[in-house]
Parts: C-alpha cells; structure tokens; sequence
C-alpha cells in the first residue's frame, strides 16, 4: 500500500513538472539564455547540467529542450547530452534569402490594405523606427537591436498570413545572435533607419511593388555588410 501511494506521489510530482507553464517557463528560460549566448554557440552539456544552471528541475527543461531541437536552437546527442547550435556564413547566407522572400512579401501585402490599415501599420512601424533612431543617437546599441527586430516581427505579423509569421519566427529565433554578436563590427546602422523609413513611405503609398523593392534592398544590403564581418574577423561561428 505505502508502495502505490509513493508512485502515486511520485507520478503526481511527474504532472506537476510537466505542465504547461513550467515547461512554457524552462523554454522562455533557456530560449533567453541561448539568444543572449548565456550558453553560447557550441555549448553542450547534460540536461542535468542545464537545469541546474538555470535553477530548475529537469523534466520541464527536456520538455522545452525538445521544442527547441525544433526551432533549429539546439541539437540533442543521443546519450551525449544537449548541443547548442552554431550558425555558419553559410547558415546565415540561407537564412536571409527566406527572411527577403517572407519581409518581401509581408510588405506588399501591407502596401495593399485600405487607407486605414496601412496608416495603423505605418504608425506602428514608425514607432520602431524612431525608437531606434534614438537608441542610435545615444549609443544603446543592444536597444536598437530590440527596436529593429520589433519594427521587422511588426512588418510580417501585420501582414496577417501565419504561416508566414510562425516560419519568420523560427529564422529570427536562429539569426538573432549573429545580429546581435555583429552589431559593434556594424557601420552602417543609420542607414538602416533611413532604409526602415523608405518602406514605411511605400507602404503608406499603396504601392505594393515598391514596398517589395525596399525591403530587398534594405535586408540584401544588411546581409551583404554581415557576410564579409564574418570572414574578415574570423567568425566562422555565431
């Protein structure tokens, strides 16, 4: 009897460990610490190891461990532990052609809403915008990374399509650090301003055409400035 009521706790406990918001919470937590290179690019330990550093128990972190193995975030090794990915030049490379294709696309269909939409959308990205003028003006950079990531989740979410939105995510979540990682090495974050506010213009417009031509143009040239970062400064490896 004493037998049953301890593996009736003991799978009680179990529940407990995995429920939604633990596990939301271990998949925030470690998410946050991956983005933030807390557990750098390369970085492979236990799932034991993981928890222990973030203050968890371990079966909501193997839980948010799988969800992030789908992200492309980190990789499981069979009977070696958890791997937190590296991005190559290459990866990156990759990664840009699908953000031009989704952005493209997000832009000409927010080019293509009513008066009213476009205004709401316009505005929202505006905000951004100035947003990250300013952190610009004051030298925060990590603050004019939050801000162009917000006006760029912006640009697609508005578009209204999820598919678009859930794929974005995904890339963004696997490109944030080498954004990130890159900005001091950066010369031309300004223009990335001016470029923000050119697509803002073409949106308000209506023009769905020239919306799609700034939006290649502003992230081909950020992409063209990276590439080179990573090769001239040895960063083989974000």
């Amino acid at each position: 009897m004493a037998r049953t009521r301890a593996a009736g706790h003991a799978a009680k406990d179990q529940d407990i460990e995995k429920s939604p918001s633990l596990v939301d919470g271990a998949y925030a937590a470690l998410k946050q610490a991956i983005l933030d290179s807390s557990f750098a690019p390369g970085y492979h330990a236990s799932e034991q190891e993981i928890a222990l550093r973030l203050g968890m128990s371990r079966t909501p972190v193997h839980e948010a461990v799988i969800r992030l193995q789908e992200d492309g975030l980190v990789r499981v090794l069979s009977r070696r532990g958890v791997l937190i990915c590296a991005l190559a030049p290459d990866d990156v490379r990759e990664i840009y052609d699908v953000i031009v294709a989704i952005e493209g696309r997000a832009a000409e269909l927010l080019a293509d809403q009513p008066d009213a939409g476009r205004e709401a959308v316009a505005a929202a990205l505006a905000a951004e915008t100035e947003a990250m003028s300013q952190a610009w003006r004051r030298g925060d950079l990590p603050a004019w990374g939050l801000a162009d990531a917000r006006f760029h989740k912006a640009l697609v979410e508005r578009a209204g399509n999820g598919r678009m939105t859930r794929i974005i995510q995904t890339i963004n979540d696997q490109s944030h650090r080498a954004r990130m990682l890159t900005l001091k090495l950066r010369r031309e974050l300004e223009a990335s301003v001016e470029e923000h506010r050119a697509i803002i213009a073409a949106i308000l417009e209506g023009d769905p055409a020239k919306a799609l031509a700034r939006v290649h143009d502003h992230r081909l040239r950020a992409r063209d400035e990276l590439l080179p970062l990573l090769d001239s400064f040895g960063l083989k490896h974000l």
